[in-house]
C-alpha cells in the first residue's frame, strides 16, 4: 500500500504519481521531487490518495523530497528568467543550421543540469549538430522534444470560445481521444470552426463532457420523432440535453419548447420510451 500524490512536473509537463514520503504539501503548492534524470520541481494537482500496488503507476514510483522553500522558489524564478536568453540562442542556432522546426518553449531542470527544448515540425528533424552546439554553450544535458499542436496550445495558453482559459493549460492532466461522434452525440453543429479549439483540433471538452451528455440524453427522444400530448402535437426538431427540453414544430408551423420532465410517462411511452 502506497500513499501518493499527483504532481505536474515544471509548468507544462506530464502529471505523474509520486510517493508522499509522509509529507502533506497542499494542492497547488510547489514541491521538489526525484525525477527521471535528477532533481526537479512540480506543482501538486491533487490530494493524497492510497494505491495498493505500485505497478498501477506508470514508470517507477519516485519520491517527493520536500515542499519548495523560499530559496527553491528563488532558484526556479531565476531559471525561468534565464530561459528567455537560452530560447534566443537556440533560435539563432536553428537558423544557422537551417532546420525546419519551430521552437515553442524551453525549460531548465531545477538543478540546471538539463535543458529541454520543445518544438514543432512537419516531419522528422536531424538536430544532432544543434544539440552539440547547445551543449557546448550551456554546459548542460540538452534534450529536444517534438510536440504536437495540442501540446503547443498547452504551452502557449489562451482562451477558448467559451471565454475561459484553455482546459489543456489549466486543469487537464492528459489528452484523451476526441472524435466527431462525440460532437454528434452532444447535438452540436458539425462546423469545424464551432467545435475546434485554438490548436485546430476537436475541443478537449467534447471528450470529458461526453459521459455527462450521454447520461442526460439517455431517456430523451430523438430528433424527427413525432409527439402528441394533451397540449401539443408535432415533430421534434431539437433536443437540448442540458435543459432537458425538446423543441416541437407544430402542424401550424410554430416551434414550441417543452420541458421533457413535464410530459407524462404515458405520453412518453407513445414515443416508444420506456
Amino acid at each position: 500500500m502506497y500513499e501518493v500524490m499527483q504532481v505536474r512536473l515544471r509548468e507544462a509537463g506530464k502529471v505523474s504519481y509520486f510517493s508522499t514520503s509522509g509529507l502533506r504539501p497542499p494542492v497547488n503548492s510547489c514541491v521538489i521531487v526525484q525525477a527521471d534524470r535528477g532533481i526537479d520541481y512540480g506543482l501538486v494537482v491533487a490530494e493524497p490518495e492510497i494505491i495498493l500496488d505500485a505497478e498501477v503507476v506508470e514508470g517507477p514510483l519516485r519520491n517527493i523530497i520536500r515542499e519548495a522553500t523560499p530559496q527553491d522558489i528563488a532558484q526556479i524564478e531565476k531559471n525561468k528568467k534565464r530561459v528567455k536568453e537560452i530560447i534566443g540562442t537556440c533560435e539563432q542556432k536553428i537558423k544557422e543550421h537551417k532546420l525546419s522546426m519551430k521552437l515553442i518553449d524551453a525549460e531548465y531542470s531545477f538543478d540546471r543540469s538539463r535543458i529541454v527544448f520543445y518544438f514543432t515540425a512537419e516531419g522528422r528533424v536531424d538536430f544532432r549538430e544543434l544539440i552539440k552546439d547547445l551543449a557546448a554553450i550551456f554546459k548542460a544535458r540538452i534534450e529536444l522534444k517534438q510536440i504536437g499542436v495540442r501540446d503547443e496550445a498547452r504551452f502557449l495558453g489562451g482562451f477558448g470560445p467559451c471565454g475561459r482559459a484553455l482546459c489543456c493549460a489549466s486543469f487537464l492532466k492528459d489528452f484523451d481521444a476526441v472524435t466527431i461522434k462525440m460532437a454528434k452525440d452532444q447535438n452540436l453543429p458539425l462546423n469545424p470552426t464551432k467545435i475546434s479549439g485554438l490548436c485546430g483540433r476537436l475541443m478537449c471538452c467534447l471528450s470529458y463532457e461526453h459521459k455527462c451528455y450521454k447520461e442526460l440524453m439517455k431517456d430523451l427522444p430523438r430528433e424527427g420523432e413525432r409527439i402528441k400530448t394533451k397540449d401539443i402535437k408535432g415533430k421534434i426538431v431539437n433536443v437540448n440535453a442540458i435543459k432537458r427540453a425538446i423543441t416541437v414544430e407544430t402542424e401550424d408551423g410554430r416551434q414550441v419548447e417543452v420541458l421533457w420532465d413535464s410530459i407524462s410517462p404515458k405520453e412518453r411511452r407513445a414515443l416508444g420510451e420506456k
